[in-house]
């Protein structure tokens, strides 16, 4: 498993430790992981196929929620196949190469969450607070823009962390207390000086993390602050129904991660870590498909279109 090199033991590949569950309930566990994870990829897909396939849902609003389904169908597939993997086999094993690529796709996706959730927010603001320069506001070429953005963003972010990842030592101890390749459980490993990576972690997960979530926070202030002005039960109830389910989202996504990165790692037990990673990477993407469309209309009436086209095709 390991390589010598110049007197020093270099670590080849690390052992994935996974979820502290009972082996008498590792079935059960098994079978409720998979079925979430199932659920988050059909859940998405399904979002993705209906955006694509109807015209009316060609709007900024579902530009950003089809590449919201998009981001969590991938950060889901990210880590939990290779947990479900382990989970039946006795072999934890990773390689140090899969392990870095790993954590480069792990926050690839989950920054484009973050980014893509302040794209809906600011869209939601707009159409609430401006419907009448809406359409000219969210114009096409900004909408495009603000994806791209956000795209280029997370990978210039993902490529830092995976790089500075890369140029530290890994020695004797290649056990990993998670269910994947953790930046913070990864430095923890590590024998040479950490410091440089965890001042980036700091300030990058400062402008990451945080200034989208205060973003969040004032595009629904200012929302709230709106709707009030104009006393409307049915407008009132409407937009704190698709502003409720909006902020359930955020608020479990970026309490756990904020919770978990900035806050220091000494003060949080390995269970404590990987509870607040389920939730983030199984619970969140699995929820976001029920959130936005079970409850939205928009959604079930494309549903219904396409089903009814299918019909008359398949009549025909």
């Amino acid at each position: 498993y390991n390589m010598i090199e110049e007197n020093q033991t270099v670590i080849s590949q690390f052992l994935l430790m996974g979820l502290p569950i009972p082996s008498e309930h590792q079935q059960l566990f098994y079978a409720l992981f998979l079925s979430m994870y199932l659920t988050t990829v059909l859940g998405n897909l399904i979002i993705i196929i209906l955006i694509c396939l109807d015209s009316h849902l060609h709007t900024p609003m579902y530009l950003f929620l089809s590449n919201l389904s998009f981001s969590d169908l991938c950060f889901s597939s990210v880590t939990m196949p290779k947990l479900l993997q382990n989970m039946q086999s006795q072999d934890t094993s990773i390689l140090y190469a899969g392990c870095l690529t790993q954590m480069y796709f792990f926050l690839l996706f989950g920054d484009l969450e973050s980014f893509l959730l302040v794209a809906m927010a600011y869209d939601r603001y707009v159409a609430i607070c401006f419907p009448l320069h809406y359409v000219s506001i969210m114009s096409p070429k900004l909408c495009v823009s603000l994806v791209v953005l956000s795209w280029v963003l997370t990978t210039f972010h993902a490529m830092l962390h995976t790089l500075l990842m890369a140029r530290l030592s890994f020695c004797e101890d290649n056990v990993i207390p998670h269910f994947f390749c953790d930046m913070s459980a990864l430095l923890k490993l590590s024998c040479s000086d950490t410091h440089v990576n965890e001042l980036v972690i700091f300030v990058m997960g400062g402008i990451i993390l945080v200034i989208p979530f205060v973003l969040i926070i004032v595009s629904y202030v200012r929302i709230v602050s709106s709707i009030l002005k104009v006393p409307s039960a049915r407008g009132i109830r409407k937009a704190f129904s698709t502003c409720g389910s909006h902020l359930s989202v955020v608020s479990l996504f970026y309490g756990t991660v904020i919770g978990l990165y900035l806050c220091p790692s000494a003060n949080n037990s390995t269970v404590k870590e990987t509870v607040m990673a389920m939730m983030y990477t199984v619970v969140t993407p699995m929820l976001n498909p029920f959130i936005y469309s079970l409850r939205n209309r928009d959604m079930k009436g494309a549903l219904n279109r396409v089903i009814c086209k299918k019909k008359v095709f398949f009549c025909l």
